[in-house]
């Protein structure tokens, strides 16, 4: 069944009182997300805008905009996320440009500066308030955008390494996505057991897939807005689920809380993507809870992961294949490729390609990816750079991961960032900013530039280091090297880095 159907069905035949999402205490019934949906689309038709309609939603993690979303999804239309984490003037330029008709907001995203304009200027204001209660305004539609059917979303990316770029996601990539990962529901069965906790931003491919892919199978979800450990452990200890996932900060937050292993008994696994996890974490979490943890590696543009780990390989290989985002999925192939773009023989490292329907391109088409990889023997992907990472010294080289892993080194230092900083005679040069162990000694930026000179070659050696209680993030946990480069810069016009 697919996915758009699969919605519709649940829209038009779960009973009203049935529980969809716990959300702040309390259960939200599939009533609200119907009448939300049944509003949107009667809006829509009013005005003559049916299926393959490009609709704008600034999605944030609640349950109205869950209803939102899946009533999109259902009558066909091609939803064009807009993210709430952006200040409003970026906010609303993202808006101006995204050209849609229809733009579906909360009250309180509305109240912020700038944003019923920018929407005015390009369309209609669907308001959407706590309650689920919708309304429009808007006189007239200045959008010139054409229908994109058979296009289920424009996502964002996350915006790890710059601005947030929106790539398309056809419905042939979204159910492909969800056969090979998800049961196939039952036609005359609407709802499993089990819950599925999200906290992670629905308007990024991790969030989004966490909740459609729980909803789409029949499973109830916990949402919450964001990632605060004592709802996650309580969340957990309630509704006993098997499998959770967590970011690799978030289970170095729970193990620093020092969380009874009883709260946690249920789990027997943990799901980790988004950015590489470290064996070392992952290993000190299944010491000290018995509780493996399954990596997974995907990306936006494929509309979700396109290789784990399963519990029986992690049982079976993790000794000898720690570091490996694991084996690809059903139906993805993956090479790796030299600078000619010819394959190369197994174990060598080079460009990572992949052949899948999640694929935009298709299953017969290799789809080239920025990260720099390696395919062993018995198929297990370890991912070592992004190609794209290199830093260009006054032409030399520098691959960010190998900095901060000598930063690492360090007994204070939990986790490092190294990022490019524009130079007018080199190029860029490296600079790099470090998160600190709770309660460690805090190193001076030149204790910490003296031990890479003891590891790198000189070009290496980054020229400026800012020493963090945390690194800055994004909403999906990945070090923002663009705020980090704020946080350099500052630092360097204070004078404190080295």
């Amino acid at each position: 069944m697919g996915f758009r159907s699969r919605f519709a069905q649940l829209l038009d035949e779960a009973p009203e009182g049935a529980p969809a999402i716990e959300f702040e205490g309390r259960w939200v019934s599939w009533g609200l997300l119907q009448s939300v949906s049944r509003a949107i689309d009667a809006i829509l038709h009013e005005h003559s805008f049916g299926e393959g309609t490009r609709v704008g939603i600034v999605l944030e993690n609640r349950p109205e905009h869950v209803g939102a979303m899946l009533g999109l999804m259902a009558t066909r239309r091609c939803l064009v996320t807009l993210s709430p984490l952006q200040p409003p003037e970026r906010l609303s330029a993202d808006i101006e440009r995204s050209d849609v008709p229809f733009v579906v907001v909360s009250t309180e995203m509305l109240a912020r500066p700038g944003i019923r304009e920018s929407i005015e200027k390009v369309g209609h204001v669907i308001e959407l308030d706590p309650a689920g209660r919708v309304s429009v305004s808007g006189a007239s539609i200045g959008s010139t955008s054409t229908a994109s059917p058979d296009t289920a979303i424009e996502m964002l990316t996350s915006g790890t390494t710059g601005p947030p770029k929106r790539v398309r996601l056809s419905d042939r990539q979204f159910d492909r996505s969800l056969e090979t990962s998800v049961p196939e529901p039952k036609p005359d069965v609407l709802f499993r057991n089990g819950v599925s906790l999200v906290y992670t931003p629905l308007v990024h491919i991790g969030g989004l897939w966490g909740a459609v892919s729980a909803l789409y199978s029949g499973r109830k979800i916990v949402l919450m807005h964001r990632f605060v450990l004592d709802q996650w452990v309580d969340s957990v200890e309630r509704h006993r689920p098997r499998a959770a996932g967590l970011v690799p900060g978030a289970l170095r937050a729970v193990l620093d809380a020092d969380v009874p292993a009883e709260k946690l008994s249920s789990l027997q696994v943990v799901t980790s993507g988004t950015t590489f996890c470290p064996p070392d974490l992952a290993d000190a979490f299944f010491d000290k809870y018995g509780i493996r943890v399954l990596m997974t590696y995907g990306a936006t543009e494929f509309a979700g992961a396109i290789a784990a780990w399963t519990l029986p390989m992690h049982q079976k290989w993790w000794a000898s294949k720690s570091g490996s985002a694991g084996r690809a999925m059903p139906g993805v192939d993956l090479q790796v490729v030299g600078p000619d773009g010819d394959a190369l023989p197994v174990g060598e490292t080079g460009l990572l390609e992949v052949r899948s329907a999640q694929s935009s391109a298709g299953s017969g088409t290799w789809v080239r990816t920025s990260d720099l990889a390696r395919v062993d023997a018995d198929g297990f992907v370890f991912i070592v750079g992004r190609a794209d990472d290199a830093i260009v010294r006054g032409g030399f080289k520098v691959q960010p991961a190998e900095v901060a892993q000598v930063l690492e080194r360090h007994p204070s230092v939990r986790e490092a960032s190294v990022a490019p900083f524009p130079d007018d005679r080199l190029g860029h040069v490296p600079v790099a900013g470090v998160e600190l162990v709770p309660g460690a000694l805090r190193p001076a930026p030149e204790e910490l530039i003296a031990l890479c000179r003891e590891f790198l070659m000189p070009y290496e050696v980054p020229v400026h280091v800012v020493v963090l209680d945390e690194l800055p993030r994004t909403p999906s946990s990945k070090v923002s090297r663009v705020d980090l480069l704020d946080a350099v810069q500052h630092s360097m016009l204070l004078g404190k880095s080295a």
